[in-house]
């Protein structure tokens, strides 16, 4: 059984090069592009004094208002501990304060402050030229065509948001 598990993986085997067509290659070149443009996005926060993990905090309370930090977890792809310890640096930097949330004393909700909302702002004007070199290398029309894409394989129509 196992001879002919190999067999069959070997037409398709992943190997996250350009022109793979195994049935990982579109998550494997997903996740390389991830990287680049975390990289390079990182480079845009880094003289702010914030990491991608915090923004992606500061993205979700500009999108949401005040937010439970379980619902923070859940925006941004972290964990309980996760979520604490990025709640916990914004709170430190004065980017984020923790509020109690009305009927429940025990919940708290995270809220940006003004100076979160000045350093988010800051982040978009930093990020603009380094957002221009990651599409660099493609031509008239395709980075829009790209954020099309994207768009629509992140967020297909079926569902539910």
């Amino acid at each position: 059984m196992a001879a002919d598990v190999h067999h069959h993986a070997t037409a398709s085997r992943a190997t996250d090069r350009p022109g793979d067509e195994s049935p990982f290659a579109l998550g494997l070149l997903l996740r390389r592009a991830h990287w680049r443009a975390a990289a390079v996005m990182g480079e845009a926060l880094r003289p702010l004094g914030i990491e991608l993990r915090h923004f992606a905090v500061l993205i979700a309370l500009v999108n949401d208002g005040p937010t439970v930090q379980r619902d923070l977890a859940t925006a941004t792809g972290s964990d309980k501990a996760g979520i604490m310890r990025v709640v916990d640096d914004l709170e430190r930097m004065g980017l984020a304060v923790r509020k109690t949330v009305p009927g429940d004393r025990r919940v708290r909700a995270v809220e940006i402050t003004p100076q979160g909302v000045e350093l988010f702002d800051a982040a978009h004007v930093a990020a603009e030229p380094l957002a221009d070199r990651l599409v660099a290398e493609l031509g008239a029309g395709e980075p829009e065509q790209l954020r099309d894409l994207l768009t629509r394989f992140a967020y297909p129509a079926d569902d539910e948001v």
